[in-house]
């Protein structure tokens, strides 16, 4: 089996501009291909994941990855699947976030000389001149096509802001430049950017007369149709600092039971035979499915020995004992002796905001060493916080609190 069938197998193919032509091309190891990555936070989350484990598998079948950091696209901002227009955020902020992503994509990732390459558009997109990028590339795109284009139709009835109409031109010229100065000849990516990735097909083949193709990747979504990787508390992070070990491997623990077998096929690196032979698991079995795939995934992510140290501290949470040695924790610091409740669950990232921790505390969902919460001005004083409390948001996310 090749790695385009495997692709297949795994689900994890969308939409090809030539099928046979993309098969043959990395089956045979020959694909110079790209990703790009906007720098719109100081980590990659769990929506990127599809896009690094491709590029994981690619280059164990001996393609040459190029990883694409949009320092120069960040700038204008995606208006693909979204509602409304993109914050824009400052250089300073895009040069940082572009800074944190290669430390994350080393797990996933070997670069080097003759492997993958990172590099970033705004050390050319940042240079053009707006004209002459008009007159050397604006006679290659239809107005009218672009406004078809589901990542613009979307936007038409609240508004479409002319900065964000330029992103398409953007993208397409990224892989022009590739491809004139890398020989790049394949783009990837989710599938919510076909548009722009054909708009950039197309621009290789009018301005060189060369064939270049687009892939798209399935997104990932869960059995109602909704996009994998968001939380009570906001993105599921594959920095540590912002997603804890712990709660990224329970993340993954506590997916629906209709989700299981799909994230696993589509998300670690177990054998396919491996997993066809879970199609028919059930009940317990199904919990067991559940363990693999959240141990697979952090081992990816953050390492073997994190990932034991989850697992293991999930199932002392959740088996006849309780250990807490491994449980996510925070250490407060506050003045006086006594700090409200709803102002713990904000420190110690439970909740986003003291609203969201009224709520909870309201619909029950906060109990402190084993009793339930209900009062809206709960306080913990710094006494009982010595020796560390266990606070349990909802039926399986536990968190230890404390002061020196």
């Amino acid at each position: 089996m090749g790695i385009y069938e495997e692709l297949k197998e795994r689900q994890l193919i969308a939409q090809v501009t030539n099928e046979e032509e993309v098969r043959k091309l990395i089956n045979s190891g020959g694909a110079r291909f790209y990703i790009g990555f906007d720098p719109t936070a100081d980590s990659l989350h769990v929506g990127h994941f599809m896009a690094l484990c491709l590029m994981k598998r690619l280059q164990q079948a001996g393609n040459k990855p190029i990883v694409l950091i949009g320092g120069g696209t960040g700038h204008i901002g995606d208006p693909s699947g979204r509602s409304d227009m993109r914050s824009m955020m400052t250089k300073e902020i895009i040069n940082h976030n572009c800074s944190c992503f290669k430390k994350q994509m080393e797990r996933f990732i070997e670069f080097g000389e003759d492997k993958a390459i990172m590099l970033n558009n705004a050390d050319w997109l940042l240079k053009l001149n707006y004209v002459e990028l008009l007159r050397e590339v604006g006679a290659c795109f239809s107005v009218n096509n672009m406004l078809r284009a589901e990542c613009y139709k979307q936007r038409m009835e609240k508004g479409l802001s002319f900065l964000e109409f330029n992103y398409m031109i953007m993208q397409a010229y990224d892989f022009y430049y590739l491809n004139n100065h890398y020989d790049c000849n394949l783009q990837f990516g989710g599938d919510d950017q076909w548009s722009n990735m054909l708009a950039g097909s197309d621009l290789i083949r009018r301005k060189t007369g060369k064939d270049a193709h687009s892939m798209t990747i399935t997104l990932l979504l869960n059995s109602q149709g909704k996009k994998m990787g968001k939380t009570a508390s906001g993105a599921v992070w594959l920095d540590k600092n912002k997603t804890s070990v712990y709660d990224f491997y329970q993340y993954w623990r506590n997916v629906e039971d209709a989700d299981v077998l799909k994230c696993i096929r589509m998300l670690t690196f177990l054998p396919l035979d491996e997993i066809n032979e879970m199609e028919n698991w059930q009940g317990s079995e199904l919990n067991r499915a559940k363990e693999i795939l959240a141990f697979e995934l952090t081992k990816l992510v953050h390492g073997e020995d994190e990932a034991i140290i989850a697992q293991n501290s999930a199932k002392a949470l959740f088996g006849a004992g309780s250990d807490d040695a491994n449980m996510p924790s925070t250490k407060l610091n506050f003045d006086g002796d006594k700090i409200a409740l709803v102002d713990v669950l904000v420190d110690c990232s439970l909740c986003q905001s003291k609203g969201e921790a009224k709520r909870l505390i309201q619909q029950g969902g906060i109990t402190i060493e084993g009793t339930k919460i209900t009062t809206l001005d709960y306080e913990l004083t710094k006494s009982e916080l010595k020796d560390g409390l266990k606070i349990k948001k909802g039926k399986k996310i536990f968190h230890k609190v404390f002061v020196d």
